[in-house]
């Protein structure tokens, strides 16, 4: 019997390590108002960049025809190098002047410490943006709105 319990309270110390080691992260909802250009629906990727400028992690992608990927060169590189299984992260494409709505997922490990959320965008025979919004992922940064430099016009996020 006590070394039925041992082994119990070694399961349990165990599972609150475990537990304790997993990246925490938290929801953002993310929103985005795309200018009124003329043309095709955009392809946006959000990907999470490091201090460095290196992609790290595909966190959504508008657009769901991948034989348009190309056209979102950086981003393409990364994917085509390190592909993982982006299917629940991907939605529809964004035309102008229309609004977007998702929720995307950062661990607070990333949160002040150099990290930036970088947003590229492509349109059909049309200019490519390799960095429309760059937003630092710090605390004040997120909660404010950020101007973009191509189809983006703005991004919002806010806490969920």
């Amino acid at each position: 019997m006590n070394s039925l319990f041992k082994t119990a309270l070694l399961c349990a110390f165990i599972s609150l390590i475990s537990f304790q080691a997993t990246a925490q992260s938290t929801k953002y909802k993310c929103m985005l108002q795309m200018s009124n250009y003329m043309g095709e629906g955009a392809y946006v990727v959000v990907s999470l960049v490091n201090a460095k400028g290196t992609y790290e992690k595909t966190l959504y992608v508008m657009g769901e025809d991948k034989k348009w990927y190309k056209s979102l060169k950086e981003w393409h590189k990364f994917y085509s190098k390190k592909p993982t299984n982006i299917s629940a992260i991907t939605g529809a494409s964004v035309t102008g002047g229309d609004r977007s709505i998702t929720t995307i997922e950062i661990e607070d490990s990333k949160i002040n410490t150099g990290y930036k959320l970088r947003f590229e965008s492509a349109v059909e025979d049309q200019k490519y943006n390799t960095t429309d919004i760059e937003i630092p992922l710090t605390t004040a940064a997120m909660s404010e709105k950020t101007e973009g430099k191509g189809y983006i016009r703005y991004v919002r996020l806010s806490k969920i």
